[in-house]
């Protein structure tokens, strides 16, 4: 195995950017000064839906600029040049469909049916190496609330909850006939438990020879690290091979502000520092049992993706070994993706797609959290502008 993590470099804009046309990339340097102005980031949102509501034509505005950078399309097909010049650069797609929020039964219904399509797009196609669902997209968040708080369901709670556990059984079932790994986003964490019981559960029922079912862990909450290792005690004793997607989180205002209000200890790191240390802590123990843990590393932060990538050339993980995958967002941390590819790391980047409308919500939480993100909007932008000179675009 070539050992070439001494060679790899965050800092080559040209194989980051090499899938990024002129005007792509002068989309993208416009939209990320923009996000890095705070204020239009907090008002945008509001103005936004006030003028959908008023069916102003901004849709068209949408769909071009914000939409079409972190964006794959309204639908799977609308995805497949995504797909495509992602794969170009060796970087898989995660089909992410990213709606959110809903509280109706049928459409509980219809997002099962779409995330099972996305599994089914997948196969054989190393290209979309792995999927994704969030519970809430097929469960009601106020079932799942109860469910965590040990409230006693009704008759007809009962029976939601029978017809919810069965729409992530078909998606796991579906996923597991044709041999591709699904990822359970994490939430919140006043509804985590229910969602971790339900994860571990598919895990026992799909992972016995492969790795289906990922559970996520959010390693900027103070206990997850001890999760992961309870988890993978329990896969030791059940026989099955654990899956956790690794990410430091991404509520982390919302819990601080609820666990305040309700007047309970904060389930969240004091401090980044904390988060820091937990996550690569949970990148060496994983390394530690490659054999029985397959998992994602979900991270934007350049230290963990060299960290990781240090860690498999020290104990001798090929860089291809199906158990490690590195996973970005799309449209941002191409330096990451692109450059861990090219260095013949599996990659593969979140592809979200869905109806604008239904996305929104989404893409305004993404703008929120990368600028309250110290230097994550700057650094997007720094490379982006080093790219733009090499490539003599501007005087």
């Amino acid at each position: 195995m070539n050992n070439i993590t001494d060679q790899l470099s965050f800092e080559n804009t040209e194989i980051a950017f090499r899938h990024s046309s002129n005007a792509d990339l002068k989309r993208a340097y416009w939209l990320f000064r923009v996000i890095n102005v705070n204020f239009l980031v907090k008002v945008g949102p509001p103005i936004t839906n006030f003028a959908m509501k008023l069916h102003l034509p901004i849709k068209g505005l949408i769909k071009a600029t914000i939409f079409k950078h972190f964006c794959g399309g309204e639908t799977i097909r609308e995805c497949e040049n995504t797909i495509r010049s992602l794969a170009e650069g060796k970087v898989g797609t995660i089909l992410d469909y990213s709606i959110e929020g809903e509280d109706d039964e049928e459409v509980f219904d219809n997002t099962r049916d779409e995330i099972i399509r996305t599994i089914k797009r997948a196969v054989k196609d190393s290209s979309i190496p792995i999927t994704v669902f969030k519970v809430t997209g097929v469960i009601r968040f106020g079932l799942l609330e109860k469910l965590d708080a040990g409230v006693d369901l009704s008759g007809a709670e009962q029976a939601e909850w029978q017809k919810a556990q069965a729409r992530v059984l078909a998606i796991c079932d579906k996923a597991h006939s044709v041999g591709i790994p699904v990822m359970v986003d994490a939430e919140e964490t006043w509804i985590q438990k229910t969602i971790d019981a339900l994860a571990l559960d598919m895990m026992q029922q799909f992972n016995k020879e492969k790795a289906i079912v990922y559970n996520t862990y959010q390693l900027y909450r103070h206990d997850k690290l001890q999760s992961i290792k309870d988890d993978h005690i329990a896969a030791q004793k059940s026989g099955f091979i654990l899956g956790a997607k690794l990410v430091r989180g991404a509520y982390m205002e919302k819990e601080r502000k609820r666990a305040e209000e309700k007047g309970y200890p904060s389930p969240i790191q004091p401090d980044k520092q904390s988060a820091d240390r937990d996550y690569d802590a949970a990148l060496d123990y994983c390394t530690d049992h490659i054999d029985d843990i397959a998992f994602v590393a979900g991270t934007h932060n350049e230290d963990s993706c060299r960290f990781l990538a240090d860690l498999m050339d020290k104990k001798g993980i090929d860089h291809k070994n199906p158990h490690v995958y590195f996973s970005q967002l799309l449209g941002m941390s191409d330096n990451l993706s692109f450059n861990l590819a090219d260095a013949d790391y599996n990659v593969a980047k979140y592809v979200p797609y869905g109806p604008i409308k239904a996305v929104l919500p989404y893409l305004f939480r993404r703008a929120q959290e990368n600028t309250a993100i110290a230097g994550q909007m700057s650094r997007e932008l720094s490379l982006i502008v080093k790219e733009v000179k090499r490539r003599r675009l501007v005087n």
